[in-house]
């Protein structure tokens, strides 16, 4: 089974299409994934040999940081990349700009194999990392798309708030929480782009469900599942889902398991289904639980920050002194004393004193995934952190 990393690909394409033309599986990493060698030689072995055909596998990290294979099958993940182009309303889209990891799953069937089976042109770059390359790229894009993720869009409008790139027709937006409160920024930026909210994971390789930007103005409405797709909630209010498109299975820590048609799959995310077949999103397993006898909701609970703050922000858990469930907040850069004076007033205005956060930290740069998501687990081991507010008591 052939490993290949990004790197291998970026001055030549062709490698992933002769891999993806090829029956043996294939395992496509990123450069800097971390994973230890050892865990990877294991992980490929417990691959049936059912599977060492006409499939192919990525890594993941999803909200844990913990790494992941998951094994797609290229049949199924062409026909999820003809569906797209069919409910994205993308003929008359010419070619996409990747601006996050092509190894990232959502760049990967939504950019990459869109791009492979609608003889679309794929654009290199290696996004805000540098902004000046991207500008250009995106200055002189035609019927371009875009994927992004939300933690994008105040870089975005940090580099590029004097422009606009008319020629990107299609924002998608996936891999963490829509950018609803930011969409003036990217409506800016982009002022004839249609605008979407995808969502997803990497088992269901990975798309569920889509919203076009003018269905809701709430961030957590998800949109309805894709044709083909089935989701409930279980008896915990956790998303679960089946789809002819999903994965055949993944490999981590704990083992590998591989997936029947007829299994309920869980997402990760704890949701509802709301009305005329729209879903809610309400957080990752670790975002919801109960502290003192109250459900918080960590992405309800970023909302009220994001009112009152710009920057980058972002919760960890911890248990406080008395064993209790625990959330810490982060914001990137260092805030003002104005800004903590705003976001306590917020708090106590809005949430009853267990939503609020055990500390208020800041950092002056968030640490990123490879994807470009903010790796949780750095943030909580990082040691120089600035304490800006504590509970007492």
């Amino acid at each position: 089974m052939q490993i290949i990393y990004e790197r291998e690909i970026k001055n030549n394409i062709k490698k992933l299409d002769d891999l993806w033309n090829n029956d043996s599986t294939f395992i496509f990493l990123p450069d800097h994934s971390g994973i230890n060698n050892k865990w990877l030689k294991k992980s490929i072995e417990k691959i049936p040999n059912k599977y060492c055909k006409d499939h192919f596998a990525l890594l993941t990290s999803g909200s844990t940081g913990q790494p992941k294979i998951v094994i797609g099958n290229k049949e199924r993940s062409e026909k999820l990349a003809f569906l797209l182009h069919e409910v994205q309303f993308s003929d008359p889209v010419k070619a996409t700009i990747l601006a996050l990891p092509l190894s990232y799953c959502y760049a990967f069937v939504n950019q990459w194999l869109w791009a492979r089976v609608h003889e679309r042109s794929l654009m290199f770059t290696e996004g805000l990392k540098y902004p000046d390359r991207l500008k250009e790229v995106l200055l002189n894009a035609d019927n371009a798309m875009l994927c992004l993720i939300g933690a994008q869009v105040p870089l975005m409008e940090r580099y590029y708030s004097n422009n606009d790139f008319p020629g990107v027709i299609r924002v998608h937006f996936a891999g963490g929480k829509f950018p609803q409160r930011q969409i003036e920024i990217v409506e800016k930026i982009f002022p004839n782009a249609k605008i979407f909210n995808n969502y997803g994971c990497a088992e269901a390789m990975p798309r569920l469900t889509l919203r076009k930007l003018e269905e809701s103005d709430d961030f957590s409405n998800i949109g309805k599942p894709l044709p083909g797709i089935e989701m409930k909630t279980g008896s915990k209010g956790e998303i679960l889902f089946r789809s002819p498109f999903r994965a055949i299975g993944f490999i981590d820590k704990e083992g590998s398991r591989f997936l029947s048609d007829d299994e309920w799959i869980p997402s990760g995310d704890f949701g509802e289904e709301v009305s005329d077949g729209y879903w809610k999103l309400k957080g990752r397993s670790n975002e919801v639980f109960k502290r003192y006898g109250e459900k918080i909701s960590l992405p309800q609970l970023l909302d009220t920050v994001n009112k009152q703050w710009n920057g980058q922000a972002v919760f960890y858990n911890v248990k406080d002194k008395n064993g209790e469930d625990a959330h810490v907040l982060v914001l990137s850069p260092q805030p003002a004393k104005e800004d903590i004076r705003r976001l306590l007033q917020m708090f106590r205005k809005k949430h009853t004193r267990p939503h609020w956060p055990l500390r208020i930290e800041g950092v002056s740069q968030m640490p990123l995934l490879s994807n470009g998501k903010i790796d949780n687990l750095k943030i909580k081991l990082i040691t120089d952190k600035i304490i800006f507010w504590e509970q007492i008591g």
